[in-house]
């Protein structure tokens, strides 16, 4: 088991500055073959990923869980998820990959549930059309059609098209939500809170701090999360703490003292204690839970 866990652009491939714009569609087998259908624990820095399963199953590892997945579906995987893949003979279907932060700036002008859509990792299972069609499937052929392109502007077409999916997917995942009106300066503020804990969730920066790089009160910052998020500031910085502990835990050799390390502690007794007031269980005890709940080799005879 790796060290750290890797950091790519496409898998197996060195990670993009996060500037980069990218537009990227290829199929599962197209990769997953190499690597004999099974892609260990990765993320991608600044990059989404949108993955149709048009045929096949297997298990995803999602951060801290895992599920079995059966086609059609689509699985959504925002900058920065730890994933990793085991999949069947016959899976396959086409893997979209696109810079994130693009994106986001148009969610954040059309939709609150749109951007929340691709801040979260999931699994969406799709239902069958009693024709036998594929309702996403004219969208996804617009968007590889500008991934392959290379007329000017093909990226801001395809970035387009893919937002026009998620309102998609956001239908399929969310039927029954009802639109909710959108605070653009709010979520503005936000997100660049959340850009901050981060980048800076490690040094344990206190609330103050934060209110002060964003240039507003520590009331107003606790006022925006409450109203918008239903949670404090302080629960915000925690679950990313909690978060990255558990990436750690599940994906990565390091010890327990190593991990409190890596996180800012400099006791590895408060670490646990920590963690567990927020996770429910013991560092040790969550590492012993994620790695038994794997299921059995996916049937490689589809």
């Amino acid at each position: 088991m790796n060290k750290r866990i890797p950091n790519y652009a496409l898998y197996g491939q060195a990670a993009l500055p996060a500037w980069q714009d990218l537009l990227h569609l290829e199929w599962i087998g197209d990769r997953g073959d190499l690597h004999l259908r099974a892609i260990k624990p990765h993320q991608h820095d600044s990059l989404l990923q949108v993955v149709y399963v048009r045929s096949g199953q297997g298990e995803v590892s999602l951060e801290n869980s895992r599920m079995a997945f059966h086609a059609p579906c689509l699985i959504l995987l925002p900058q920065r998820t730890v994933h990793a893949f085991r999949y069947s003979v016959d899976t396959d279907g086409p893997v979209i990959t696109a810079a994130q932060r693009p994106l986001e700036s148009m969610a954040r002008i059309l939709s609150s549930d749109l951007l929340a859509l691709m801040q979260r990792p999931a699994v969406v299972p799709l239902p069958w059309e009693a024709d036998g069609s594929e309702p996403i499937w004219p969208l996804i052929q617009l968007i590889q059609a500008e991934a392959q392109s290379h007329a000017r502007g093909n990226v801001a077409a395809g970035h387009a098209l893919l937002i026009a999916l998620l309102v998609q997917i956001t239908r399929l995942a969310q039927p029954a939500m009802a639109a909710r009106p959108v605070n653009g300066r709010r979520s503005a503020l936000l997100a660049q809170f959340r850009e901050l804990v981060d980048v800076h969730f490690r040094q344990h920066w206190p609330l103050g701090l934060y209110a002060e790089a964003l240039g507003i009160t520590a009331t107003t910052l606790g006022r925006a999360c409450r109203e918008e998020l239903g949670e404090s500031p302080t629960a915000v910085i925690n679950a990313r703490i909690v978060r990255e502990a558990q990436r750690q835990l599940a994906y990565t050799a390091l010890d327990i003292q190593q991990v409190a390390r890596e996180l800012g502690f400099a006791d590895a007794a408060y670490f646990s204690r920590f963690f567990r007031k927020q996770a429910g269980l013991k560092p040790s005890e969550f590492r012993a839970a994620f790695r038994h709940s794997g299921t059995d080799e996916v049937n490689a005879k589809g």
